[in-house]
């Protein structure tokens, strides 16, 4: 007699029992060393590379660094795309390389190459930043900081030196971010008037200051016995030493600095500013380290900061505005929620169907016996309880359980027909354990094509599969092991039963009838999946199903050379719209770029933090929606909804730039005419007005001027240094720069541009003389696609209106179908790539999965047909899934499609019991018809008891309970339909599918017999 592991469990108690003691322990320990997060932890294959100069027009940064930095980067190897957005004073290129490519060698790499083009750069850039794109980046924690007592300038400096160096402290925090505030600086505002009286320039006075405030180190002397350090001290040490250093002229005469200006202790040019409920704020945002969890790290920073509220003087005041670990701890809430509420119901169908509290408890253990293992493979995998492995875990809750049914339902069955329970469990164990083995195997085949998904999606979804792939093997090994050891000592005997239930002799009055009639029941099914196929068409398609986060974010943009002053009001005029609605409960509002001269000053962000969602009647998306139209009281601005950028997303591409601006703008005027697509708007840059100054080359050469002599003189008259370059003035606790410039009272006057003194080789020249001054405009943003100009319209979804139907909405526009003619190309980006993405991933998947399925069927059942009456079974699942998403109003996205991919082994375990179980009677001696009507009452009560304790699992999933529920309830709702109908329809036509390839082999053997005489056919199964 060969091993089984089921008599082998049942006979040696002791070692079983051990082995899942260790693994449950050893699971409770893995879990509650596991984070939690709101993603899987994964490399995206993207670097940054960011360059900024104070004052650069886009169309210069485009010119000067972002095309040599771009050609700079193209010769490096695996890189798939090149992106570039230019502003005002800042370039950022994104380069994405191939999926698997080692980030931190990318990074490398890419700063190599831009240290060698480096002295190819303006001097004037600050030096760039690279860096990889975090998958967990962006704030994800944001305070205010206030006070009744002090100024802006001390709470400014309070962020950045005490709170940011205590929380950069904390385990998991990479970054502390400042919004709002001022930093104080030295303003050095020059007299135009008086500096041309005197003969020198703004740089001339910038130089001579930066040479003199400053203190170096001298060498080393040796004074008496003892060594000391020579050291030069000349920065002055107070406001009026500054005032009075002497400012060398050209004639050789000496003036006092403040003769030239005024000097005084101020701030820094504001060009962002915070406000929190529509009152000025100072604020900080905390961003977290590549793979940490948001629930650790925020417990920490919540940490520090009650230690810093109780260790900060009692008038100033710490409050939290906003934090994305809120949302995260409440969908992991849910997700547990779920889970142990779908495991009650799957229990209570259990003993529903059996009616017996031991036999129940037997297949009830199933469930954390299987689940609680999971944990450890988890833990040593680098796992985190996040939105893919809580889902996996919600998922497999009503499968896990399977086996157990399968395994106690059969023990239950040789009971009753008079065995002592400790034989039925030998028995019983014995004669199911091929059919429990191919189930769970054919979940894993199902599964493993996912979790080795290529592309990004593929990442996310690797920590799914795996989970899934870990939980059903280990629910194999209870099921082999731990449930007949249980049955054969924990049930008790019953009276011996022969008679049938009501429902088995409906069952056999059904299946007799389509026996007698194959090619209808046949026919039948297969017009149920074309049907079904007819249906998809039906279906609205996403990537991502919206959940209700209870906040959202606010853009807004005025027209570029827009002042701060206007876009503030501006942006104030929303605050006060919004704030009065009754779901919101704070408005953080931020105007403007960062401080320090780069960043668009015509630009804005709302972050609107909602009531919770028992005390709202609007959902997040419904809020929106309502709050849209409002919006249009504030006039001369674009306003758009956005957290994560806009779901609709088309670039476009060409050789000719005026023909992409005009097919922009043509498209962006006929997509606001598509019904469920809202805050279009295009990239195509719209013109900023600029003072141009163009150098007389003939005169500047004449008077030895340089192009960057002049260009510099304009700098410094009006903005002043680099940061970089700047003079310090020292503090006890640090240095501030002093900044040098004309008075900004003059910025206004053109006249006063054009009489700034640039210095040539015969003395000043004002200039006018070797330049012409005007009015001008330019590119406000500048955006590149592999190396070209590119122009992105976009768009936001109604509530109502999925991702799919408003691309073929866009398809059938004129402009769209006409725009090859006109030399621009459209290239799929944004949430449609995804989607792209996503379903051919998807879709070769599915194809991966049906050859594994076969596959192991093949190896289960040493023979290649009567595999293929189970996978005739793999077609009913779909109908069913369709319908149900069309009757809830699902789409077809990420979750659906899983939904769907699980439903192929579900229906596939059905099919095995039976066919099995069809099988193994035949080859006991049954006729075939008999075979086939003994495996339908034998393995109706299983299946139904499996497929309704599955859908009890998923009830609480399916009904979107608790926070994030929206996206996880599409692949609930398609997996029970799925269930409804594959069940009813696999218990009818799969047993008539099995009779025609049993025919098929009977006439496979007859055609062997006849034509290869001696050559053994294939075994036929039927008897008759």
């Amino acid at each position: 007699m060969s091993w089984n592991i089921s008599s082998w469990s049942i006979r040696n108690p002791i070692p079983t029992i051990v082995l899942f003691l260790v693994l449950t322990l050893a699971g409770v320990v893995a879990f509650l060393g596991l984070g939690i997060d709101e993603q899987p932890n994964i490399d995206l294959p993207y670097v940054i590379v960011s360059v900024s100069q104070v004052g650069a027009a886009p169309s210069e940064l485009e010119t000067q660094v972002t095309r040599k930095v771009e050609d700079a980067i193209a010769g490096i190897g695996n890189i798939n795309h090149i992106t570039s957005t230019v502003n005002d004073g800042i370039s950022t290129t994104t380069i994405e390389f191939v999926l698997g490519t080692n980030t931190d060698r990318a990074v490398n790499d890419v700063r190599d190459a831009v240290t060698k083009i480096r002295q190819q750069l303006p001097q004037g850039i600050n030096e760039p930043i690279i860096q990889r794109l975090d998958a967990a980046g962006g704030p994800f924690i944001s305070y205010t900081v206030a006070s009744s007592r002090r100024s802006d300038v001390e709470l400014s400096w309070l962020v950045d030196n005490q709170i940011a160096r205590a929380l950069l402290a904390v385990s998991g925090v990479s970054q502390v971010q400042r919004s709002g505030g001022v930093e104080r600086e030295i303003r050095v505002n020059l007299d135009p008037n008086r500096l041309q009286a005197l003969g020198i320039t703004a740089d001339q006075v910038n130089t001579q200051i930066r040479s003199l405030n400053i203190n170096l180190p001298g060498g080393r002397g040796e004074v008496g016995t003892t060594e000391q350090a020579i050291r030069t001290l000349g920065s002055a040490g107070t406001i009026e030493q500054l005032r009075s250093t002497q400012i060398s002229l050209p004639n050789g005469r000496l003036a006092r600095l403040d003769t030239l200006g005024t000097i005084s202790d101020s701030t820094a040019e504001q060009r962002q500013i915070a406000y929190l409920d529509g009152k000025p704020a100072v604020s900080f945002s905390v961003v977290r380290s590549s793979g940490t969890n948001v629930v650790d790290v925020e417990a920490g920073v919540q940490a520090e900061i009650e230690a810093l509220r109780s260790s900060l003087p009692k008038d100033i005041q710490i409050h939290l505005i906003r934090t994305n670990g809120k949302f995260v701890k409440l969908s992991y809430d849910a997700s547990i929620e779920a889970l142990w509420l779908g495991a009650l119901l799957a229990v209570i169908v259990i003993f529903i169907f059996l009616r017996d509290w031991r036999s129940t408890l037997i297949a009830g253990l199933a469930m954390p016996l299987s689940v609680i293992p999971t944990f450890t493979v988890m833990k040593w995998a680098g796992f985190t309880l996040n939105n893919m492995s809580l889902l996996a875990l919600s998922l497999v809750v009503g499968i896990l359980v399977d086996d157990a049914i399968v395994e106690i339902e059969n023990i239950v069955r040789h009971i009753a027909m008079g065995k002592p329970p400790y034989e039925a469990a030998l028995e019983a164990a014995d004669e199911i354990g091929l059919a429990v083995v191919a189930t769970t195997m054919t979940i894993v085949a199902v599964f493993g094509p996912v979790a080795a998904m290529g592309g990004i999606v593929g990442q996310y979804f690797k920590q799914f599969g795996l989970t899934v792939a870990a939980a059903v093997l280990f629910s194999l090994l209870v099921a082999r092991m731990v449930t007949p050891l249980m049955a054969a000592y924990l049930l008790k005997e019953m009276p011996h039963t022969e008679g049938k239930s009501w429902l088995t002799r409906v069952y056999d009055v059904v299946l007799s009838w389509a026996l007698r009639h194959r090619k209808l029941t046949v026919f039948g099914a297969i017009a149920f999946f074309i049907g079904s196929l007819m249906l998809v068409g039906g279906l609205q398609t996403s990537v991502f199903s919206s959940s209700d986060r209870g906040e959202t974010v606010l853009n807004a943009e005025l027209p570029p050379g827009t002042g701060i002053a206007e876009t503030k009001r501006s942006l104030l005029a929303l605050n006060s719209i919004v704030q009065k609605r009754a779901e919101v409960a704070s408005v953080f509002t931020t105007v403007g770029g960062s401080n320090g001269g780069s960043g668009e000053v015509n630009k804005g962000t709302l972050f609107i933090t909602l009531k919770p969602r028992e005390e709202r009647k609007l959902s997040q998306q419904e809020f929106e929606a309502d709050v849209r139209p409002l919006l249009n009281q504030v006039p001369g601005m674009r306003v758009y909804f956005s957290a994560r950028g806009k779901p609709v997303q088309l670039v476009l591409t060409g050789d000719n730039p005026e023909a992409i601006n005009k097919v922009s703008k043509d498209l962006v005027d006929q997509i606001r005419t598509v019904p469920g697509l809202a805050d279009v708007t295009s990239s195509a840059a719209i013109l900023r007005p600029e003072i141009l100054v163009k150098p007389n080359f003939d005169m500047a050469v004449d008077q030895g001027i340089s192009v960057q002599s002049i260009a510099r003189t304009a700098l410094i008259g009006t903005l002043g240094d680099i940061d970089a370059n700047l003079a310090k003035f020292n503090l006890a606790d640090r240095q501030i720069n002093i900044r040098v410039q004309l008075d900004p009272t003059f910025r206004n006057n053109l006249q006063t541009i054009s009489n700034l003194q640039v210095t040539g080789a015969n003395g000043l020249v004002p200039l006018r003389e070797v330049s012409t001054i005007s009015i001008g405009s330019g590119s406000a943003q500048v955006d590149r696609y592999d190396r070209a100009r590119q122009v992105t319209v976009s768009a936001n979804l109604l509530p109502g209106t999925e991702l799919g139907t408003a691309l073929k909405r866009i398809r059938k526009l004129s402009v769209y179908q006409s725009m090859e003619a006109a030399g621009v190309h459209q290239q799929t980006s944004g949430e449609a790539q995804i989607q792209e993405d996503v379903f051919s991933n998807f879709f070769s998947a599915i194809f991966a999965a049906v050859l594994l399925i076969y596959a192991v069927l093949v190896l289960l059942f040493g023979g290649f047909l009567q595999p293929l009456t189970i996978m005739m079974s793999l077609p009913l699942s779909l109908g069913g899934a369709v319908i149900g998403l069309l009757i809830f109003g699902k789409s077809l996205g990420i979750v659906a499609l899983i939904g769907i991919i699980m439903l192929m082994g579900l229906v596939t375990k059905n099919a095995i019991l039976l066919v099995e179980y069809c099988l193994m009677a035949m080859k006991s001696g049954q006729p075939r018809a008999q075979a086939i009507m003994s495996a339908g009452e034998a393995r109706m009560r299983p299946i139904l008891m499996t497929t309704i304790a599955m859908i009890a699992g998923m009830t609480p999933i399916a009904l979107g309970w608790g926070a994030g529920s929206e996206a996880r309830s599409p692949m609930a709702v398609a997996v029970i339909g799925g269930l409804v109908t594959s069940t009813l329809l696999t218990l009818i036509v799969v047993p008539v599918v099995f009779t025609l390839i049993d025919d098929m082999q009977t006439k496979f053997n007859t055609f062997f017999r006849r034509n290869f005489d001696g050559v053994e056919a294939v075994p036929s199964q039927q008897q008759e």
